[in-house]
This record gives structure tokens, C-alpha cells and sequence, in this order.
């Protein structure tokens, strides 16, 4: 399929979105994530990732502190901020020009994180968890990437058409607190609320969520779609989230949120060289 084509403003730059797709690299300044937990849990350690995935092609860093894994626990505001602001000043001293985007649910959160040089709000909770985080992205004028995580949906229903009726809900949330159209981002959310089964069909039907008007997100990641179908652990599953990331640029997906940057970049070069020759899937968008 031809890529449909955004560009998605930050502030002093934008996001080209089309035929060259973007990778996210995935920065857990956490204790209990799934596959990397206590992992970058430093501002040294967190810093050396940040700049190895940079040097890997890294588009964009996605800084989290608050694990959203299967049984994980809530973290308060304060925690979640001694988490994440050290590394996001770290960044910014270090004169970093890669854009950051803050992982999180929480307004204050988020206010604090586009203070200190975050330029996108990534909520897995498609803005309908605290009333206020949709007003904060509309006043610094940030991007929003809105997650599909309907807990209540009918599974009875049509996947994809109930995924459409939960993310209406979000766009609208956001519209109506100002934020615009071209600042949204739709990630629909893999491996949440989602049987094995689904997951697989979200993949297999991901282009029927253009229809929404939106740049896509993809993030499966070493996720446990991979590991429930392949009997391993995330460590293991590098290999099975290249094949997911190839197939979602296939479906039109544009954004790739990754912990395994170099392999996933390699990936998508070939599969953007297959659909529009060597140069125009790396040089050019349309």
C-alpha cells in the first residue's frame, strides 16, 4: 500500500511521516518493566542507552516511569517524577537534538516532562484516565499519541470497529481541549485488553484504522504476543518483533516504538526499499 502522508508539528521542528518510517526507541527509567526493568535505572545508565540508540537511528526517544505490564503497580505522581525528570534534564544539558516523547498518564507529569524538553505526550491511556492531561498538551502546543487500552470493550463486537468507537472518544477529548488534528497520533495499542488471537487480527487488519484519519504507531516490541506464540522469553524475541514492526510498515504503520533499534531499522529500510526503491523509502516521504 502507498503510505499515507502527515506531518506532525514539534516545536521548532516536525515529524515527516510517510514512505521513511520512524523509529521510537523505548527508554523504561524503571524497576519493574517486562523485558528491561531496572535496566537504565540511573542517569548514567539511562544517558548511555539514550545515546546507543541515537547512534542505532533512533527518530525519537520514548521516556517511561511507570511500568504498564500485566500486574504491575500504580506510581504515584512524585515517584514517576523522580524517575523521569533527571534523565529528561540529563538530556537537555546534554545538548540532545533527538525529540523526546514523555510516557505517561498523568497531566502533571506531562507538564513538568514538556518543561523540561519533551516535545510529544505518549498516554497508553488514550487521554481518558486524568481529565487534565488533554488540556496540558493543548497548552504547550505538544503532539498527543493516543493508545487504544478499552478494558470495557464488547468482545462479542468487531474488533476493529470498537477500536474505532473507544479512539472517536479520545480524538474528541483531545479536540475539544484544543489540541490539534495534525498533533494526534493513533497507537492501537498492542497487547492491551487484547486476547492472543486479537492481537494477530489487529496486525493482519491495521490498515483499516487510516480510515481514522491519523499517522499510526506500532508497538510490539518483544511483547507477549511474541513470547505466548513462540514459548520465549523478551530476550528472545527480537527476531518475532522485526516480523511484527516489517508487517506494520506493510499495513502503512509510521511510527515503530522499539527496544531493539538497530535491527528493527535495518528491517524497515528493506521493507520501505521493496515498496518504493532503494532511495525513495530512506530520502524521500510522499
Amino acid at each position: 500500500m502507498t503510505h499515507l502522508r502527515y506531518d506532525v508539528p514539534l516545536r521548532g521542528s516536525s515529524l515527516s511521516l510517510g514512505r521513511t518510517p520512524l523509529v521510537m526507541g523505548i527508554l523504561n527509567v524503571t524497576p519493574d518493566s517486562f523485558s528491561d526493568g531496572g535496566s537504565y535505572s540511573t542517569i548514567e545508565t539511562a544517558l548511555a542507552q539514550a545515546r546507543s540508540m541515537v547512534a542505532e537511528g533512533a527518530d525519537i526517544l520514548d521516556i517511561g516511569g511507570e511500568s504498564t505490564r500485566p500486574g504491575s503497580d500504580p506510581v504515584p505522581v512524585q515517584q514517576e517524577l523522580d524517575r523521569v525528570m533527571p534523565v529528561l534534564d540529563a538530556l537537555a544539558a546534554s545538548g540532545s537534538q533527538t525529540p523526546v516523547s514523555i510516557d505517561t498518564s498523568k497531566a502533571l507529569v506531562a507538564d513538568q516532562a514538556v518543561q523540561a524538553g519533551a516535545s510529544i505526550i505518549n498516554d497508553v491511556r488514550g487521554l481518558q484516565h486524568d481529565p487534565e492531561i488533554a488540556a496540558v498538551a493543548a497548552h504547550h502546543g505538544a503532539p498527543v499519541i493516543i493508545m487504544h487500552w478499552d478494558t470495557e470493550r464488547d468482545t462479542a463486537r468487531d474488533l476493529i470497529d470498537e477500536m474505532k468507537r473507544w479512539l472517536d472518544i479520545s480524538i474528541a477529548i483531545a479536540t475539544q481541549a484544543g489540541i490539534a488534528r495534525e498533533k494526534i497520533i493513533l497507537d492501537p495499542g498492542f497487547g492491551f485488553a487484547k486476547s492472543l488471537a486479537e492481537n494477530y487480527a489487529l496486525l493482519r487488519r491495521l490498515d483499516e484504522l487510516h480510515a481514522l484519519g491519523f499517522p499510526l504507531l506500532v508497538g510490539t516490541s518483544r511483547k507477549s504476543m511474541l513470547g505466548k506464540l513462540l514459548d520465549v522469553p523478551p530476550a528472545e524475541r527480537v527476531a518475532a518483533t522485526v516480523a511484527t514492526t516489517t508487517i506494520g510498515y506493510l499495513k502503512g504503520g509510521h511510527i515503530f516504538r522499539v527496544h531493539d533499534v538497530r535491527e528493527n531499522r535495518d528491517a524497515l529500510r528493506v521493507a520501505a526499499a521493496t515498496l518504493y526503491g532503494p532511495n525513495g523509502g530512506s530520502t524521500e516521504n510522499g
